[in-house]
Formats: structure tokens, C-alpha cells, sequence
């Protein structure tokens, strides 16, 4: 059985940039980062006894979450204790270094996690006996935005596209432009309001505007996706599990049918604007008034609001059962396609999942995945995504047509 190989490494220079530095003369041009000394990076990967990661959406708040990274590496020589004067990190071992998780198979190497550590915990044993372990947890960036607080943003104007206004508020955090991955946006924003806030959160202001998508990816970087990349992505074809022979083998689906998602009057605020509401009613006759607000958004004007409000409501006024999480067990036998896809699938792309019911009848659904968590340690490896519908099915926002939905219960 051929298993990926996890690497492991801990940056202990400072700064955002997970690549080496380069000293003039000593390194590659395109890959290292321009420094005036080489920072102590060190691969713990023959060290690691378990591996926990959680990157993914809030389906409630439909907002990217804190990506956060528990890794715990063999200690047996007291390496990382922060007071060994003869440890070999001797005086590097404090907050906010990197650490990078990425794994190799057939040659090709994946990246799953990226980040900043915030704490070392050392277990210390009874006895010779026993293991010494240090957990170290780690965070992606976005708790760098969420520590970084702003109030002015340099340039921001009324009649900024979405995209540029991201990278406005990333400058103003010095976030390098190598590790952006930002989307022009569609949505034209209004001037930045100079309030008091951290960086995180008027990122996540615009990104909420546009109706996009706002994460760091699992390479580090920041990624900004507008609303025609969130919404059109379903129709890429799906990677296909099933327990039939169908597809992709996994080991474990999760089907859930209940009334979380759904919404049926939206109320859609701009700063400066009115409120613009949207409901339908025969959701509301069906299953109650089910209510979403979100307020001080920055598009210009109120009749994009009003298309706001008109598409999320039309999106999630009914509900079907769906998928809520699959299981891949890498330790499953001739599993190469199965592996790849653990590692290589990640924030929306599409998966159809099949799951055979007592009976006989099938349950199948095509999804979109907005969140990967991976656990793994020695003889385990389990990769689960967990899934959902797409942020919005279709409709027109901003005079841009996204698909046909049923529009004729809507009201506002």
C-alpha cells in the first residue's frame, strides 16, 4: 500500500512569507525571500506522532473560520523546552513563528496547512518509560487580520471594485502581494467609512458586500473570490463518491435534513442606504419566518442591496436533504484516486456523493465543499470535507445573471 509522505517544518524567522530567506548570492530568485541572513527552518517530520487540522465555512454566518493546526511531535530530548539553554531552539521558541504542513504522494507534493503557531505544550512523563510530547497549535492568517486594527484605509474610494478594495486593506497590514490570490470583484464599493475596526473584519465587510468568498488557502496566502466564481463554480464537474461502485469509495457520509439553512425574509442594509427586504411566503407559511440580517455593507447602492436580498432569499427558502460531511480513510486499500482527492480537493469544488439505503434506493446529491479537516497519526489517516449547497443557486445581482431561480413567491 502506498501511503502519502507527511513533511513537516517549522520557520522560526519572522514575517508573513513561509519561503526561506535569500541572502545575495545564496538562493533561488522566484522562490526565497530577500533577507540579510537565513532564517532557522527545521523539519520535524520524522518527529510527529499526530496531526489535526481544520480549515472551512461557518454555514451559519456563511463566513470562512480561523484555519487552526494541532501538531504533536515527539520530545524525547526536551527540544522545545523554551528554557534549554542547550536546546537546539534555544531562544527561537516564542509565538507567531510558521509552521507548514504539506504532504507528498506519487511525486507530487499538496499543501494542508500553513500558518502561525500560538502555543507549545509539553506533556512531561512519570517515568523514563513513558513519551514526552509537545503539542504545538498553530492558527492560519486570518488571526493576523483579526489582531491587526485599522481605521483609515490608504485610497479607498467610492467606486472601488471589490478586488481592489481587498487589496487596499491587505496593504495596509503590509500583507505580501505574493501571498494574495484576489479576484477583481463585481460589486463597486463606497468609500472605505474610517471607523475603528480590525483588519479581518473590513475584509470580511467587503467580501460580504461582493458576495463572495473570503479564506486563506492552505498554502498561506489570502484568497478573495467574487460572487462569479462562488456561484458558477457548482458547474465544474463534480468528483464523484458513491458506495456502489460508481465512484470514489469513502467511508463514512453523514445525511442530515433539517431546517438550519433555510431563510425566507432577508433584510439587506448598505451604509447610508435603507433597509431592503425580501420574503417569501410560502416558505414563511411552511416553515415559519425564518429571518437573516446583515448590516453597514458598503455596495453603492440600494437597488444592489434589494438583489441581495432577492437572491439569498430565493436561494434558501426551501431545504432538501444533503450531505453534510464524507469520510475518506486513506488506509483503504488501492485507494491512489481516492488519496489524490483527499489531498487535492478543497474550497468549492464540486462532489457528488451516493450513498445505498436499506432497500435499495439511493440517496445523491452534487455539493459543493466548504470545509476540510484532516486527522492523522501513525496507521490512521482520516481527510473529511464537510459540504453544502452553493452559497447562492443563481439569480441577478448587480445586473449580472447567475442562473433561474423561481422568483414568482418573492417579495419586497
Amino acid at each position: 500500500m502506498t501511503l502519502p509522505i507527511i513533511n513537516a517544518v517549522i520557520n522560526f524567522s519572522t514575517g508573513p512569507s513561509f519561503a526561506q530567506a535569500m541572502i545575495i548570492d545564496q538562493g533561488i530568485l522566484g522562490v526565497n525571500v530577500l533577507a540579510d541572513s537565513a532564517g532557522v527552518i527545521v523539519d520535524v517530520s520524522d518527529q510527529v506522532n499526530r496531526i489535526e487540522t481544520s480549515r472551512g465555512r461557518n454555514a451559519l454566518s456563511d463566513q470562512f473560520q480561523t484555519g487552526a493546526l494541532t501538531l504533536r511531535i515527539v520530545d524525547q530530548n526536551g527540544d522545545f523546552n523554551p528554557q534549554n539553554v542547550t536546546g537546539p531552539y534555544y531562544n527561537l521558541l516564542t509565538p507567531m513563528k510558521k509552521v507548514q504542513i504539506t504532504a507528498t504522494f506519487n511525486s507530487v507534493t499538496y499543501p494542508i496547512f500553513s500558518g502561525f503557531i500560538t502555543s507549545y505544550v509539553t506533556t512531561y512523563p512519570k517515568d523514563a518509560s513513558e513519551v514526552a510530547y509537545t503539542e504545538i497549535r498553530a492558527v492560519d492568517a486570518f488571526r493576523l487580520g483579526f489582531n491587526a486594527q485599522i481605521n483609515t484605509v490608504t485610497g479607498a474610494t467610492a467606486g472601488d471594485l471589490s478586488g481592489t478594495r481587498v487589496n487596499q486593506i491587505l496593504n495596509e497590514i503590509d500583507w505580501p502581494a505574493s501571498m494574495r490570490d484576489i479576484d477583481a470583484g463585481l460589486t463597486t464599493m463606497q468609500a472605505d467609512p474610517g471607523t475603528n475596526r480590525t483588519a479581518l473584519a473590513a475584509l470580511t465587510t467587503v467580501s460580504t458586500s461582493e458576495y463572495g468568498a473570503l479564506y486563506v488557502d492552505a498554502t498561506g496566502s489570502f484568497v478573495f473570490q467574487d460572487r462569479a466564481v462562488t456561484v458558477g463554480s457548482i458547474a465544474g464537474t463534480p468528483t464523484v463518491f458513491a458506495d456502489n461502485g460508481t465512484g470514489i469509495v469513502y467511508s463514512d457520509a453523514s445525511w442530515i435534513l433539517n431546517d438550519t439553512l433555510i431563510f425566507n425574509k432577508s433584510t439587506i442594509t448598505r451604509t447610508g442606504g435603507t433597509a431592503q427586504v425580501a420574503s417569501n411566503q410560502a416558505s414563511i407559511d411552511k416553515y415559519f419566518l425564518h429571518s437573516y440580517f446583515l448590516d453597514n455593507l458598503l455596495m453603492q447602492t440600494d437597488a444592489v442591496a434589494l438583489d441581495y436580498a432577492l437572491a439569498y432569499t430565493a436561494s434558501r427558502a426551501e431545504t432538501s436533504i444533503r450531505c453534510d460531511a464524507i469520510t475518506l480513510d486513506l488506509y483503504t486499500p488501492n485507494y491512489d484516486t481516492g488519496i489524490v482527492a483527499a489531498l487535492d480537493l478543497d474550497f468549492f469544488d464540486p462532489i457528488t456523493i451516493i450513498t445505498t439505503q436499506p432497500g435499495g434506493s439511493l440517496l445523491e446529491k452534487t455539493l459543493q465543499i466548504f470545509g476540510v479537516r484532516m486527522n492523522i497519526s501513525p496507521n490512521s489517516w482520516k481527510t473529511t470535507f464537510t459540504t453544502l449547497e452553493p452559497v447562492i443557486d443563481g439569480f441577478i445581482i448587480g445586473n449580472v445573471d447567475y442562473g433561474i431561480l423561481d422568483t414568482s413567491v418573492l417579495s419586497y
